[in-house]
């Protein structure tokens, strides 16, 4: 199959790459963006020498290039990696989140309903936190956001369903990896340079290793396939939630990174979400239920501890 894969610079996209490289499919990789050298040599490291390393410019809020990429590359599955992922940063520019987080999406959207392919678009935890939660979201529980990345992506799920498209939404939560900024590798810096660094407690939810999340993609592009790539409608389209196993909070999070770094110098502390004033309100709970994934596509899910601790041998 062919496989076009936007926002292939991303932490998510990066880990396709490396995927990518045991795999049958043909990959046309996407990005807006540049890979620095620091980025080139982490995919060479955890991919080897044959991993590709560079990527075709797509402007995915163009629809006409959209279009025209999808027909060229007679493209069966499109995998969105793409967002607009700046949480503070998405209130002072709603317009261009909404473009690249929704509008953008609709684009890709039509061109595979166009194509007759499948789209997987990665959406967030992000989608709920208006309601007090307490037990693990499922799929089906109505999208309550408390902020514009939020809302952006709730819209941007709308737009695939909206668009009749075979589509596979696969909602996840606290990514991290080896690539680009992120959690991980903000506290592993700080818990090497610091000797005290206060972590938010009150924030609950469970992080998910992009390489995990990248092995889910290739399982539902693999059942995509089995089931028939030609036929008119895939039986599985639909939302689906993924992040690791278990539950932590950002402070739980933190500690296991230094521990699991060696940096017994640093102590990291619990405080509250009000210690440090954002601009938006996140969400307190957004634990995700992934038993519908588990069952339909028979996806074993790691406990998150696992992920965090190949991530920082990496790293490291």
């Amino acid at each position: 199959m062919n496989i076009l894969v936007t926002g292939a610079y991303g932490q998510l996209g990066s880990w396709l790459r490396i995927l990518s490289t045991g795999s049958a499919d043909s990959f046309v990789f996407t990005d807006v963006a540049q890979a620095g050298e620091e980025q080139i040599g982490m995919l060479r490291k955890l991919g080897g020498p044959g991993v590709p390393v560079g990527c075709t410019r797509l402007d995915i809020t163009d629809r006409d290039a959209v279009m025209k990429t999808v027909k060229d590359n007679r493209i069966d599955v499109i995998v969105n990696c793409a967002a607009f992922t700046n949480v503070d940063a998405a209130e002072d520019r709603p317009e261009l989140a909404e473009l690249l987080n929704a509008g953008a999406v609709a684009n890709l959207a039509e061109a595979a309903k166009d194509a007759g392919a499948l789209l997987v678009h990665v959406s967030t935890d992000y989608v709920f936190g208006g309601d007090p939660y307490n037990t693990p979201c499922t799929e089906d529980r109505k999208g309550t956001p408390t902020g514009v990345y939020g809302l952006t992506k709730l819209h941007g799920e709308q737009a695939v369903l909206a668009s009749g498209c075979k589509h596979v939404i696969l909602r996840t939560a606290w990514l991290y990896s080896e690539f680009g900024k992120n959690f991980l590798k903000t506290m592993y810096g700080l818990t090497a340079a610091k000797p005290e660094i206060k972590v938010v407690f009150d924030q609950t939810g469970t992080p998910t290793y992009a390489a995990g999340l990248a092995r889910a993609v290739m399982a539902v592009v693999a059942d995509y396939a089995a089931c028939g790539s030609s036929s008119a409608a895939y039986p599985k389209s639909g939302i689906y939630n993924f992040s690791d196993e278990g539950v932590c909070s950002w402070f739980d999070f933190a500690r296991a990174v230094g521990e699991f770094s060696g940096h017994a110098g640093c102590r990291v502390l619990p405080c509250h979400t009000d210690e440090f004033p954002s601009k938006v309100k996140r969400p307190a709970y957004s634990v995700l239920d992934k038993t519908r994934i588990k069952t339909v596509f028979g996806i074993d899910v790691p406990y998150w501890t696992e992920g965090v601790k190949k991530c920082l041998a990496s790293i490291g």
